[in-house]
């Protein structure tokens, strides 16, 4: 092979070197991981807007906290990295995830297995965020060990939610009464952080309760209200685009 044949080669594997070692979007974590199949919880958050550094304060401050904003503005994963945090730090003794068994427009049928297994759609995005905090392989574990528990809302009633860290995710999806029912689940030691998009609600018209009880709870002293818009979508550009006009 000639010179100028080991040299195209050469810039050729410099090009895909460099191109692999580009950022490739945001990530919420402080700096690049090389090695994505064991991701580590030691990393730490850090805000992209204003906004989200107010949810990360009212979260550690307030014993109960509504995040509400549109698709992509990091609200779900900042809660999940707090509680785990919490567990961490020892402040609480385990983490409570719940979220509606709302299907978005389609019909998923039948689903064989245990609570966890028919639950385990329905809370796919809130593993991604765990097991991206802690890894795949100890976030089976602590699920095993009941430090994390997956408590779906139709369970929750008469249940008083002593020492845990409460992820509600995508409140839109509940009622005023299931989202009272869910907020007097409070006890002591623990910290509650409801996320949801009002404008994103499977639900009937009119029946989502998230908006109604974020302006109610808003003048409580001791409770958080965080407003996230689009100026805090932390996604591809262009769901920060698509926002204001679909």
């Amino acid at each position: 092979m000639g010179k100028m044949g080991k040299k195209n080669i050469r810039h050729h594997l410099h090009a895909v070197s460099t191109r692999e070692s580009e950022p490739r979007g945001w990530d919420p974590l402080d700096s690049g991981r090389d090695d994505r199949r064991d991701q580590r919880y030691v990393k730490n958050v850090r805000p992209k807007s204003p906004k989200q550094k107010d949810l990360m304060e009212a979260i550690r401050s307030h014993a109960l906290t509504l995040a509400l904003g549109p698709a992509g503005t990091g609200k779900t994963y900042l809660a999940i990295s707090a509680a785990v945090e919490a567990l961490e730090a020892g402040q609480v003794d385990k983490i409570i995830l719940s979220r509606p068994a709302v299907e978005a427009g389609e019909t998923i049928g039948f689903l064989p297995g245990d609570l966890n297994d028919k639950m385990a759609p329905y809370l796919r995005p809130l593993y991604d965020c765990l097991s991206d905090r802690l890894g795949l392989k100890r976030m089976k574990q602590m699920m095993t060990e009941g430090e994390i528990e997956i408590a779906p809302i139709g369970y929750m009633r008469g249940r008083t939610l002593n020492n845990a860290f409460v992820v509600v995710d995508e409140a839109q999806n509940c009622t005023y009464a299931q989202l009272k029912m869910l907020i007097t689940r409070l006890g002591w030691h623990s910290t509650m952080v409801l996320t949801g998009d009002p404008g994103q609600s499977d639900l009937l018209e009119g029946l989502s309760g998230l908006s109604d009880l974020a302006r109610r709870l808003e003048a409580v002293t001791g409770i958080a209200v965080v407003r996230l818009d689009e100026c805090d979508i932390v996604r591809h550009p262009l769901v920060a685009a698509m926002m204001p006009v679909i």
